[in-house]
């Protein structure tokens, strides 16, 4: 078996019991399937028949699979190829089977719902237009409040003085709506949330709209795979953003507000062992989100 999780920041690979991890990632603009390719050349030479792939840039749709499996074929001489949304690797490696949501909590955001056989996708939909309440949102919106500040159109002196760098990085872009600017709101969206408990009104407001935000994501994916507001279903948290504990508390918080009975619970794993659960466990298609490739 052969596993591979791809991201925007990295990758990383299970190769019998033992875990590689790559700064490769998938570029902007790049198609995923040039993606894989990369990631599996950077890999040692290795056999396997069944490959897992959790991706990355799907947007909750997994199209013809036939490319990976033809690519997959020639690497390592797989015969059977399964393609994951990454939302729904998460959700498999979170979950293990069990009914609730798995909320992943990044520079991006995505939910998936499960309930029985039914599975359901929420936002995960890019920054343009989603991922409310992501790393990137929080950042666009920290940063517009500084450059508001600068030029008072708010008046919070401190504020500015406290996102004066951003303002700074912003100012020095040579493009302001490049890659990097989009990577400069990425890394502000942990400065906002340790604005937001250092006690900036500007910050905490930004911050507590987002949590609103993700909180009817989570209620979405509930109620996409066939649960009710009176239901009792488990949800976890992940990412990056999520080990900000008054960001992870308020979140539940809201969404005790939509399903009072649901339940934060830990994550039993990782994306990467969502792929290899679900490669072991599920053998037939769930579309749009997974789709196995055969021989």
């Amino acid at each position: 078996m052969l596993a591979i999780d791809i991201g925007q920041s990295g990758s990383r690979a299970w190769v019998e019991g033992n875990v590689s991890v790559f700064n490769r990632g998938k570029l902007s603009n790049e198609p995923i399937e040039e993606t894989v390719q990369e990631v599996l050349a950077l890999l040692p030479k290795v056999k396997s028949d069944v490959v897992s792939l959790s991706l990355t840039g799907l947007y909750g749709l997994v199209g013809e699979v036939g490319e990976f499996l033809r690519t997959c074929s020639k690497t390592v001489g797989a015969t059977k190829v399964l393609v994951l949304d990454d939302g729904l690797a998460s959700y498999f490696g979170a979950m293990r089977g069990r009914s609730g949501v798995a909320l992943t909590l990044g520079g991006g955001i995505v939910a998936v719902g499960g309930n029985g056989e039914k599975v359901s996708h929420t936002d995960g939909l890019g920054n343009v237009f989603g991922d409310e309440g992501s790393g990137y949102w929080l950042g666009t919106r920290a940063i517009a409040r500084a450059l508001a500040a600068k030029e008072n159109r708010e008046d919070d002196p401190q504020y500015l003085e406290y996102f004066m760098p951003e303002v700074n990085a912003y100012f020095a872009l040579e493009v302001k709506n490049s890659k990097d600017a989009s990577l400069l709101a990425i890394g502000t969206g942990k400065k906002v949330l340790e604005a937001a408990d250092a006690g900036f009104a500007i910050a905490q407001s930004i911050r507590d709209e987002g949590a609103m935000r993700l909180s009817k994501t989570v209620l979405g994916a509930w109620l996409g795979a066939g649960g009710t507001r009176s239901d009792s279903p488990l949800i976890t948290i992940t990412g990056g953003l999520s080990k900000n504990a008054s960001y992870k508390e308020l979140i539940m918080s809201y969404i005790h507000r939509e399903i009072p009975k649901a339940e934060l619970v830990e994550a039993a794993g990782d994306n990467l062992a969502g792929a290899l659960w679900a490669a072991e466990n599920v053998k037939n298609d769930l579309p749009p989100l997974m789709k196995w490739a055969r021989a």
